[in-house]
């Protein structure tokens, strides 16, 4: 529902008018119900603060935030031997920016990878320079192995929390993130990664320019540490703890009122 509320734009733009038309139309019915509909929820979970504050923008309501689990155990450094090119994956969708890490690595001749499939592939593809490499869809252990041999991982889009630039920090590779969204909450600055705060090339090619910079400074071994706070096992205990305790809040709820 996100995009009935915050990524409305977003989600309209490239849209045939036959699409616009019939969104546009609906969409103010779509968000009664969807406001109606959570009036009728007696708890809230985020996956995130940023979706924690929106929750309470259009609903009103308070909620617990429990980051969403990394796998540790399968994403894990790789040996010594690494790469030379810039990592970005994920489904090829507009909103996702991939086309700004695109432009500005072929405009710097940087070799980058670019995993995924979606409705914007042909066109990145049309826009592209010699230095980067399309390759569709991978497996998880592919997706393994690019992470552990790029030399950074680049996400440019907006998400409610994205879990690709943990699974990168997992295996110990910093990541240059857009500045807004779960990224703020995954990401540490001049730590674990860098931010660029605007959503276009000159700002991203300021920020590869400052991580080529300060390359050498990352240290894979606190990046991972930083990822394993994020791990599984934290995740089954917060979201069990929560359990417990609306239960909890509930039998008491209900023995009260017998």
């Amino acid at each position: 529902m996100r995009y009935a509320w915050d990524f409305y734009q977003d989600y309209l733009e490239g849209r045939s008018n036959l699409v616009r038309c019939y969104i546009n139309r609906h969409m103010h019915h779509i968000r009664l119900w969807d406001r109606v509909a959570a009036d009728r929820v007696d708890y809230f979970i985020a996956n995130s603060i940023n979706v924690a504050g929106r929750i309470y923008k259009h609903y009103r309501r308070e909620s617990e935030v429990i980051y969403p689990p990394v796998n540790t155990d399968f994403f894990i450094p790789g040996s010594k031997m690494e790469g030379d090119y810039f990592l970005s994956a994920g489904r090829l969708v507009g909103y996702k920016r991939v086309d700004l890490v695109v432009k500005v690595c072929s405009r710097k001749g940087l070799k980058l990878m670019v995993a995924g499939d979606g409705e914007e592939y042909k066109r990145l593809k049309s826009i592209a320079g010699p230095t980067v490499e399309f390759l569709g869809r991978v497996s998880d252990d592919e997706l393994l192995k690019l992470y552990q041999n790029c030399r950074a991982f680049i996400f440019p889009g907006e998400e409610d929390f994205g879990i690709m630039p943990l699974e990168a920090q997992a295996c110990g590779k910093p990541v240059i993130a857009y500045g807004r969204g779960g990224a703020l909450e995954t990401v540490l600055q001049g730590r674990s990664g860098l931010f660029f705060y605007r959503q276009d090339e000159e700002s991203l090619a300021q920020a590869i320019d400052c991580f080529i910079k300060n390359e050498n400074g990352f240290d894979s071994g606190i990046i991972r540490k930083h990822a394993e706070g994020f791990g599984v096992d934290r995740f089954i205990n917060e979201f069990t703890n929560m359990i417990d305790k609306l239960y909890g809040d509930f039998t008491q709820r209900k023995n009260r009122n017998k």
